[in-house]
């Protein structure tokens, strides 16, 4: 199946380029030519990865990527920028994206680009809505657990954020290390990666995942944590 690529860009001439080389590579281009447009394709999804103009009429790349880091926080996103734009560029980069780059760029850097972050999205969890596990189901849209046996309890963004990423790679031990740097964009070498494990503790508990011997999210040693049930809704 095709990968589809969104492009938000307002220069038409930038962006017919653009759908021509990826339409050519062998990718299903999307287009939105301004910020209203882009914002309704952006959060509403069906595609792989999504290039952002960040100058736009209508609401601004910034603010279409806040949307889409709230409504779909795995989705692949790269960011054009004028060459002046660095704080924006660092805006961005900090709200989520995965690369950026800077205009006037060559088609062969943006492909390559391209390709690079569309090979590392495995990394990314799917985009799991609800997460089914031994007594009972967790909604991570309206962050609750509920239980079958009656009751429910309620997570915190980044506990729902960290049983996503488990969930959406379910069997594969993950490192503390990414969790960091995938699930919450921070700099294993400045957060103490413990913080991790205190984050896998309040889950456990909030899934009744017994800490002593743990069946739903399970510490592999030397390595982090993995999501040993069923994969996610």
């Amino acid at each position: 199946m095709k990968k589809r690529v969104l492009i938000v860009e307002d220069d038409a001439a930038i962006r017919r380029g653009i759908v021509d080389a990826l339409t050519f590579r062998g990718y299903e281009a999307l287009e939105a030519a301004n910020g209203d447009d882009g914002m309704r394709c952006a959060t509403r999804g069906g595609y792989d990865l999504l290039l952002l103009d960040l100058i736009l009429p209508g609401p601004g790349g910034l603010e279409i990527l806040a949307e889409v880091r709230t409504s779909r926080p795995t989705v692949p996103v790269i960011i054009l920028t004028a060459r002046g734009e660095e704080g924006d560029r660092v805006k961005g980069l900090t709200l989520g994206a995965d690369d950026y780059v800077v205009k006037p760029f060559s088609i062969r850097e943006l492909l390559a680009r391209v390709e690079a972050v569309l090979r590392r999205s495995p990394e990314r969890a799917t985009d799991v809505k609800k997460v089914a596990f031994t007594g009972g189901t967790a909604d991570l849209v309206r962050r609750e657990v509920v239980y079958d046996k009656g009751g429910r309890c309620e997570l915190s963004e980044r506990e729902a954020e960290l049983l996503r990423y488990l969930a959406g790679n379910p069997g594969r031990a993950i490192a503390r290390e990414e969790i960091l740097n995938r699930v919450w964009r921070l700099d294993p070498e400045s957060v103490e990666t413990r913080a991790i494990d205190m984050q896998v503790a309040r889950l456990r508990e909030k899934l009744r995942d017994d800490p002593a011997e743990p069946r739903i999210i399970v510490t592999v040693r030397n390595k982090g944590y993995m999501f040993a049930v069923g994969k996610g809704k």
